[in-house]
């Protein structure tokens, strides 16, 4: 079983991971044109930052209501709806023209990230209840590669044509692959039983919460999961493009490149490891992730031969974040998915959270690579906190 087979056998599968390659790929282009706005606009490491933390604080604050929603309701029609909404949103980035507009823009990165989480939520959901076991985790691996192929030719070509031809080009392109996404949608067709509850909103976030407490190893894997977090480097990247490499290029060429070889990395990683992890080896594969990401501190005061460590933190994360989700998705009841999904996706955006606000008040304190070496060590950490509960799984 291969990622060309499962494509070709699934015809579900294998349209909605073209959905997932036209949506993640009109994304990424407005995340170049948003920071590269930030620092025409002269902002601060902090309010860099905070716009970052609003791609991921949705995530968070959503969570328990979006989980007992897409237990509750029909999964195509939710799907369809959030699509529109982040068609909106991007629209909308188009109205920010200045620094003082920088409220209006968290609002509507806020809206539209909570959205996305929604959407990306309902759809790990939808998986574990089309496929499962082995082929479940290619899948998942198969999402990860999209998102990272998305992210490195979505980033590489957003770094250009936002240099070339200026922010609101990007936006609008990006507006343009969201309209595709929903024409594609449309034409998906997938049956999954539905789950007729008259149970109330509250109840059933209230039980999400119940059925995680009650059992632990569910509890050790979000925990587990959430290491990922670690490596949300947009803040620090862009710090290093604003401060550091503006002398040497482009703040949008070298944000983009740097964010496409290290999403490069995020997606050949899996084609070359992904068969030879297993639960006994992926305690290397968090030392390896945290030695990678020294190494990057380490190289960080050269543009083009940091690039090689760049390549080297990108290329074990996927395998990390693909294999830790499907181990979650498995151990789960299939009525409680939904909501331990969204949970699940709500600590891992709080780690996305703590990391970059670390960044952001840590850059006025020391240089950007002792923050790097240390959140480089921090999986260490993770390394014994996973050998402690490998027992479990």
């Amino acid at each position: 079983m291969n990622y060309v087979s499962i494509l070709k056998e699934n015809e579900v599968i294998r349209k909605l991971s073209l959905l997932q390659l036209i949506a993640y790929f009109g994304a990424w282009f407005s995340n170049v044109a948003i920071y590269t706005m930030l620092v025409n606009f002269g902002s601060s490491a902090l309010a860099i930052s905070i716009v970052t933390a609003m791609h991921l604080i949705p995530a968070i604050v959503i969570a328990p209501l979006s989980g007992a929603i897409i237990d509750r309701f029909k999964i195509k029609s939710l799907m369809l709806s959030l699509l529109s909404i982040e068609l909106i949103m991007t629209l909308l980035f188009l109205t920010i023209d200045d620094k003082n507009d920088l409220w209006l823009l968290m609002i509507f990165i806020f809206i539209r990230m909570g959205s996305a989480s929604m959407f990306f939520s309902t759809e790990m959901s939808l998986l574990p209840k089309l496929i499962s076991g082995k082929t479940l985790q290619k899948v998942n691996e198969i999402h990860s590669i999209i998102w990272s192929f998305t992210y490195a030719a979505g980033m590489a070509a957003s770094g250009i044509i936002v240099n070339l031809y200026g922010i609101k080009t990007a936006i609008i392109i990006d507006a343009a692959f969201f309209i595709c996404a929903i024409i594609l949608f449309l034409n998906i067709e997938f049956k999954v039983e539905a789950i007729h509850t008259k149970e109330k909103i509250l109840s059933m976030i209230k039980d999400g919460f119940i059925y995680i407490k009650n059992h632990k190893l569910v509890l050790h894997l979000i925990v587990l999961h959430a290491s990922v977090g670690l490596t949300s480097f947009d803040t620090l990247v862009t710090l290093l493009a604003k401060n550091e490499y503006k002398y040497v290029i482009a703040v949008p060429l070298s944000i983009g490149i740097t964010n496409a070889v290290r999403a490069a990395a995020l997606m050949i990683g899996p084609m070359l490891i992904s068969n030879w992890v297993n639960k006994d080896r992926l305690i290397y594969i968090f030392i390896f992730q945290g030695l990678a990401i020294i190494f990057w501190g380490m190289l960080q005061f050269n543009f083009y031969i940091a690039l090689i460590a760049v390549f080297l933190t990108g290329f074990t994360t996927t395998t990390i974040w693909s294999y830790t989700y499907a181990l979650i998705q498995e151990n789960v009841e299939s009525k409680y998915l939904g909501r331990v999904i969204s949970y699940n996706d709500m600590i891992f955006m709080v780690s996305n959270v703590i990391t970059t606000f670390f960044i952001g008040v840590m850059a006025s304190l020391t240089s950007l690579s002792n923050i790097t070496v240390i959140i480089g060590c921090a999986f260490f950490i993770v390394a014994l906190y996973y050998k402690r509960i490998k027992e479990w799984i």
